[in-house]
């Protein structure tokens, strides 16, 4: 990924962050089948590994999984909030002309070799991880354990792990930096304007909340 260094992020924890806000990843990687891409939503574990680890499960009926046994390196790529900005939301075009509409978006990409995990224990603990991450805040969770033992047996049969200890990892938070702050402030009014076509209320509060600092 390109990252100009106005927009790159090195925090791990705003990465860390992003992957738990926006789980569904796209896992890529390129085996004897040629390029391969699925949607899974991951969990990531901070403390595991340098970098952190990502944990998913897939399909069995999906042969993705078999191309990752071999071990070679896959990137998972995870997409935060993004939009379009005109360039009528800036003050500057009515000093001049010299402006054209971009795309603000925030992305973080993780590389790492995967391993295929089948163990009944390790694929019980990464569904009960994933639905609570995703019940906890509701008011009456919904648990694995509401469904049949037996039901959840031939689930868990039909499904296959992947865990993937994050060798690099890179962010770009691409909010506009490269602007005046006054053009970055008409952005910000553009993209919470209820009245406005391209609204996009999730990205003005995250780039008035990011301000000019990293």
């Amino acid at each position: 990924m390109y990252i100009p260094p106005t927009f790159r992020e090195d925090r791990i924890e705003a990465l860390h962050a992003l992957i738990r806000q926006h789980p569904l990843g796209l896992l890529t990687s390129a085996g004897a089948g040629g390029l391969a891409a699925t949607p899974l939503p991951f969990l990531v574990y901070p403390a595991e590994g340098p970098h952190g680890t990502l944990r998913a499960h897939l399909a069995r009926a999906n042969p993705h999984w078999r191309e990752l046994q071999g071990g070679a390196e896959c990137l998972v790529v995870f997409m935060g909030p993004q939009g379009y900005v005109t360039p009528s939301w800036y003050p500057s075009k009515r000093e001049m002309q010299k402006v054209v509409p971009t795309w603000n978006y925030v992305c973080v990409q993780a590389w790492g070799k995967p391993r295929i995990v089948e163990d009944p224990a390790w694929l019980r603990r990464q569904i009960d991880d994933l639905t609570r991450a995703r019940e906890s805040a509701r008011p009456e969770p919904w648990m694995v354990d509401d469904a049949p033992e037996d039901y959840l047996a031939a689930q868990m049969k039909a499904i296959v792990g992947i865990e993937i200890p994050i060798a690099r990892i890179e962010g770009k938070w691409k909010l506009s930096q490269n602007r005046p702050a006054a053009d970055r402030a008409g952005v910000v009014a553009g993209l919470g304007d209820p009245e406005d076509p391209d609204k996009n209320v999730g990205m003005a509060q995250l780039m008035a909340e990011r301000g000019d600092s990293h």
